[in-house]
């Protein structure tokens, strides 16, 4: 009886430890970083336009502002504009809303 106890344990514990290892080296396996937005005009639209498109924040598209100078105020906050972390908003998010924010509406 304690042989086919220890035999059981035993099985258990192998099958625990396959099972982990293999879930362990499917998640290493996972391609890409996770999410990702499509464009500069889709971040705007969701992240940007809720306080500057409802008179919170100053008008920002049309007045043709330099993307740096759109990326130093994300990263840094300006007045009432709090700043975004890299962990808020990444870098190459940052450059593709800056980019869009820059250029006339007439050409999206």
């Amino acid at each position: 009886m304690k042989k086919l106890k220890l035999k059981a344990a035993v099985s258990g514990f192998l099958f625990t430890a396959i099972l982990m290892n293999s879930a362990w080296s499917a998640q290493e396996e996972k391609p890409g970083t996770g999410f990702a937005w499509k464009d500069g005009a889709e971040i705007y639209a969701k992240i940007c336009a809720y306080c500057h498109e409802a008179n919170v924040g100053p008008q920002i598209r049309n007045r043709e502002l330099p993307a740096i100078y759109i990326r130093a105020i994300v990263r840094n906050g300006s007045r009432a504009m709090p700043a975004f972390r890299s962990s808020e908003i990444d870098d190459e998010s940052l450059a593709k809303v800056a980019d869009f924010i820059s250029q006339k509406a007439s050409q999206y």
